[in-house]
Order: C-alpha cells, then sequence, then structure tokens
C-alpha cells in the first residue's frame, strides 16, 4: 500500500510537555467569549440546516458519538447528520470521500464544514475547546502508542493544528483500499495527527490559538 499518501505532512517529534495556556482559564475564557460572540447570528443558519436535512433524509438531525475528552472522559459529540440513518450498520469509524453512506446533502455540509456547527454547544459545555486535537473514537485513541498517550491530557478541539495539516483527510483516505482503510488510519494518520497535536501543545499560546482560528476561517473560505 502506498505509504505516502499523507507524506507532504511533517515529521515533528513528541514533546512530553503541555503549554500552561492548554490548561488555563484564559483560554477557557477565550472559547466562551468567542461562542457566545458567534452563536446567536449562527442560529437562523442551524434551523435552516436542521429543516434541510430533516426534509432530505430519514433520521435524526443531529449524530451524536461518544468521544473521549480531557483525561479519558467521555462525551457526546455533536454534528449535524451527514450520512443516511441505519441503526443496524453504522459502518466503519472512518470515514472517506466517495463513502456511500453519505447524502447528497451531507456532502455539501462535510466540504464547508457546517456538520460541526452544533460542536458549538459542546464547547459551550466545557466537553470542547475551540482549539485543540479532533476528539476521536475510544477505540482508536486507546491504540495511540505510549509516547502518543498525551493526547488524552488535553481538551479536544473543533480545530487545531493538525485538523489543518489533515483538512482534506478524507480526500487522502479516498486512494487508501478499503481493506486497509482501518489499519492505515490507526497506523499512520493517527500518530502523525497525534504527534502534530502534541509539538503544537507544547508551546501554544493566546495569540498561537487565534493564529489557528484564523487560519481555520481562511481554509473555510476557500
Amino acid at each position: 500500500m502506498n505509504s505516502t499518501v499523507v507524506g507532504t505532512v511533517p515529521e515533528v517529534s513528541s514533546p512530553s510537555i503541555s503549554s500552561p495556556w492548554n490548561h488555563s482559564r484564559g483560554k477557557r475564557m477565550l472559547d466562551i467569549f468567542f461562542v457566545s460572540l458567534v452563536f446567536l447570528p449562527c442560529v437562523p443558519l442551524m434551523a435552516l440546516i436542521s429543516a434541510v436535512v430533516a426534509l432530505t433524509s430519514r433520521g435524526p438531525v443531529l449524530f451524536r458519538q461518544t468521544r473521549l475528552g480531557k483525561n479519558g472522559r467521555s462525551f457526546q459529540l455533536l454534528k449535524f447528520r451527514t450520512m443516511l440513518y441505519n441503526r443496524k450498520d453504522c459502518g466503519p469509524g472512518v470515514t472517506r470521500s466517495g463513502d456511500p453512506r453519505i447524502t447528497p446533502v451531507g456532502k455539501f455540509l462535510r466540504r464547508c464544514k457546517l456538520d460541526e456547527l452544533p460542536q458549538l454547544l459542546n464547547v459551550l459545555r466545557g466537553d470542547m475547546s475551540l482549539v485543540g486535537p479532533r476528539p476521536d473514537l475510544p477505540e482508536f485513541l486507546q491504540a495511540l502508542a505510549v509516547d502518543h498517550r498525551g493526547l488524552i491530557a488535553l481538551k479536544p478541539g473543533v480545530t487545531g493544528w493538525a485538523t489543518l495539516q489533515f483538512r482534506n483527510e478524507e480526500e487522502l483516505l479516498a486512494s487508501v483500499p478499503k481493506e486497509h482503510l482501518l489499519s492505515y488510519y490507526t497506523e499512520t494518520v493517527l500518530p502523525l495527527k497525534a504527534q502534530l497535536d502534541l509539538a503544537y501543545a507544547q508551546r501554544a499560546t493566546l495569540r498561537s490559538d487565534l493564529g489557528i482560528l484564523w487560519r481555520t476561517l481562511l481554509a473555510l473560505s476557500h
């Protein structure tokens, strides 16, 4: 299998020391301030998305899934549902472009990242931060090597350094054979993302978090 699918991502070491900013009151205040600023203006858009999802495919509007948060505490991640609703066959926990489970509306929402909007509620609840490693399924995080386990000590984020580097992850994974998808994700992609997020956590500051948010907005506009 071609191991160069994510070859453009730089290799970095995994730091063991996290910046005090990651656990500071200031970071939490930034989360609350930013979400309070954008939540009300987003309500009409979220209402419209809810209606479109409900009218175009069967099932609940919101997708809820257990993810691991800070210090291994589980929480319910919220997203707008972008896949066909099937209780009996949820399929693999890794998604890639061309996945037949994704609805036409879901494809648009995922491309524009609008399916992530309900996570503003996760941030308000304190489950997530605006900036941090993306929360993953428990079985994936538990499969991390020992030197990457520091990732679980961090509060997960809506966006982050690894998220920006892997913003086209679904397209990258589309070139991986289906039978190797899960192993490639857990053995190659997830460790790389963990390294990037841990390296960022070592140097994280208010300024760098604002920079991540700005770069995320720029990426969404293209």
